[in-house]
């Protein structure tokens, strides 16, 4: 089946040969040029992956990536000419499944997306029967629910992913670079801060407490561990 993207940029340069390579690369595309489009289709539409430019008119690609993510579990791609680091750890903070800094060719952006792809649809089949428990937390991981303590709790794929690696080995210590590298499925490249990001995000939706942690624990120059509750 044909995966449907929405790209939402305002630079024309960029929308409308992005457009045309992606269509070409056998994705079904639609493009919208500003913030406000781009939320409004993004929640009207059945989309497989969402491209944010950061820089929109009328709605920032942040706000449009924060106020997705807490409707929403599609899978976010931002797009930003600026390559700081706190820009790479603010689009994760906000959900973003992936960051691509501007210029990028068009190949690398479809990679990207096929990646995104690829995890999401690895995670629903690989046990697609399996529910993991640990303590009050239980990861169905065909549905892709989460509940702690019988509440249903919404998290983005990649905070899934994270999730079910920590709850599939309770009490195991997970090192920053095992953790990214389990959610990219390949060798890291990145900065180690980006798993801190996921594990800050999973805590404000799983902790009573987020900041006394007690579910998943840090432990000092060594990584994170899920403590069963």
């Amino acid at each position: 089946m044909t995966a449907r993207i929405l790209l939402a940029d305002d630079e024309p340069d960029i929308v409308t040969p992005v457009s045309y390579a992606l269509r070409a690369e056998g994705f079904e595309v639609d493009a919208v040029t500003d913030g406000a489009e781009a939320l409004e289709a993004a929640r009207a539409g059945d989309y497989d992956v969402v491209v944010l430019d950061v820089m929109m008119p009328k709605l920032l690609g942040t706000d449009v990536c924060r106020q997705l993510r807490a409707e929403s579990v599609v899978p976010i791609i931002m797009l930003s000419a600026r390559d700081a680091e706190l820009d790479r750890v603010l689009g994760l903070e906000l959900g973003a499944d992936d960051y691509v800094t501007k210029p990028f060719s068009t190949r690398e952006l479809a990679s990207r997306i096929r990646a995104v792809l690829r995890r999401r649809d690895l995670d629903r089949a690989a046990s697609a029967e399996t529910t993991l428990r640990a303590g009050d937390i239980t990861v169905d991981l065909a549905s892709h629910r989460v509940a702690v303590a019988g509440r249903d709790v919404r998290v983005t794929p990649s905070e899934f992913k994270v999730l079910a690696l920590l709850v599939a080995e309770p009490n195991r210590v997970f090192s920053r670079w095992q953790i990214m590298e389990h959610l990219w499925e390949a060798s890291y490249v990145g900065t180690a801060r980006a798993a801190d990001v996921h594990v800050a995000n999973l805590r404000r939706k799983i902790e009573e407490e987020p900041s006394r942690p007690r579910r998943i624990v840090t432990v000092r120059e060594a990584g994170y561990k899920l403590v069963p509750a």
